[in-house]
């Protein structure tokens, strides 16, 4: 008889070994790492971040582990949360493009924090497989339920992080199988994060409260704090209350074979990853022909259903909702040629030039168009009209970022915070992490000096 999903991925869990983890997939998970690094440091000194902080170090405990890129030293579920609310801060973060799951952020958010806490020295290689684990089980949960239960307005990286970040930290506890099953139900019932926060400093707290919230269910499973045993696919588990349709083969049919790291993409631009494609399209534009924005007369795009639904907003405020702007997207690219964390600035947002093409900009959804594409047409003041189609945006599965795309993003995004021999060797210490014994050396080199 076939174990059920929560007792399946417990299993896969518990008995996964290092050893037999392919070679590309170490490889990838670096990959995520560096970039989990970079964005955690890069938004450390956000407002978003500096906020929490001021409200919550009243009740740091003591001092376990690191917040990447600052000085404060909290108890490692503060330190858990708030590095997974830097991570996300950007929302330049990794993408599990079959569900937009940002793998990254809860797993070693929380895997971080145990680890410079552990008794024991935990390696490089251990803390790449938990994170292995962590996004696999995250991801396979989110395969289920996506896309029903992100289309009733949950925020899936949230509400699927809690189940990887509980898995990555119960493996690096050494968790029997058993208490596996009681982890993944302890998360099941702190599962959260909606949607509706979208553009708000909500949204980076979800992946935060995901690495906090799977970390203390790895903590109360280890002493054996008890849950349904059926958390996942229970009657009134997660998968039934939170989906209106699910597909629980995707949780078990290949575990231990296929790996959703492998399906894993890093963004090239800091804002919701399915305004990417328009980006790429008018970073493409100005590059091939002079544009003057005075000398644009309309924007047209053809977008995906998805980018309306979810970055539709046409009079952004501030930066954190100019991420959730097409319209933004499409003038800062045409102006700057670019879409890094500057082109999501609060002045940005506010700048008479940008505003007057933003107002320019028109979309219309054509279901034809697939998520990683996008057409642009620019309409100039003599009537003529420059077009630019983009079959597969850069940073999608089809054109991904290569190694040292991700190394360039990495030392951009640390360059304001670190003195530039940190952000050498700890490049090169996550690029090595495979072969180093003691991982927690990594988040000491993250602070400045």
């Amino acid at each position: 008889m076939s174990l059920q999903p929560t007792a399946a991925l417990a299993r896969f869990v518990q008995q996964s070994q290092s050893g037999r983890l392919p070679p590309r997939l170490v490889h990838e998970a670096k990959r995520a790492v560096l970039n989990w690094f970079g964005c955690a440091i890069g938004a450390s000194r956000h407002d978003t971040v500096s906020r929490a902080i001021a409200a919550l170090s009243p009740f740091f405990g003591q001092p376990q582990a690191t917040v990447l890129g600052r000085p404060e030293r909290p108890d490692m579920l503060h330190a858990a949360l708030m590095n997974g609310i830097t991570s996300h801060t950007f929302d330049f973060d990794d993408t599990h493009l079959k569900t937009v799951i940002h793998p990254a952020g809860p797993v070693a958010s929380a895997l971080m924090a145990l680890a410079e806490y552990h008794p024991g020295p935990i390696s490089g290689l251990e803390f790449l497989h938990a994170f292995i684990l962590g996004v696999e089980v995250e991801c396979r949960i989110g395969n289920a339920v996506y896309p029903s239960h992100y289309d009733v307005g949950w925020h899936i990286t949230g509400t699927a992080g809690v189940f990887g970040a509980a898995a990555a930290a119960g493996k690096l506890l050494g968790l029997s199988e058993r208490q596996l099953v009681w982890a993944l139900g302890i998360a099941a019932t702190q599962s959260c994060g909606l949607r509706e926060m979208f553009g708000s400093m909500c949204k980076p707290l979800h992946p935060g409260l995901a690495a906090k919230n799977g970390l203390s269910a790895a903590l109360l499973a280890a002493q054996d704090f008890t849950s349904s045993e059926q958390g996942i696919e229970g009657k009134r588990g997660f998968a039934n209350v939170l989906a209106t349709a699910r597909d629980f083969g995707q949780i078990t049919e290949g575990l231990g074979e296929t790996w959703e790291l492998l399906e894993n993409t890093y963004k090239p631009f800091a804002c919701g990853i399915v305004i990417h494609p328009v980006i790429d399209a008018c970073i493409q534009l100005r590059a091939q022909h002079p544009l003057s924005p005075a000398r644009i007369r309309e924007v047209r795009l053809r977008v995906h259903p998805l980018v309306l639904e979810l970055t539709g907003k046409t009079a952004p405020r501030v930066g954190l909702e100019g991420k959730f702007s097409v319209f933004h997207s499409a003038a800062v690219a045409i102006i700057d040629g670019a879409g890094g964390e500057e082109q999501y600035a609060d002045g940005k947002v506010a700048d008479a030039e940008v505003i007057a093409l933003r107002d320019k900009v028109s979309a219309l959804v054509d279901p034809s168009i697939k998520e990683d594409a996008a057409h642009v047409e620019i309409v100039l003041d003599d009537g003529s009209v420059l077009t630019k189609h983009v079959e597969h945006a850069i940073g999608s599965l089809a054109r991904p970022m290569s190694d040292a795309d991700l190394e360039e993003k990495f030392s951009r995004l640390c360059a304001p915070h670190l003195p530039a021999s940190h952000v050498k060797e700890l490049s090169a210490a996550i690029w090595a992490l495979d072969s180093r014994a003691e991982v927690a050396e990594l988040a000491a080199l993250s602070v400045p000096g």
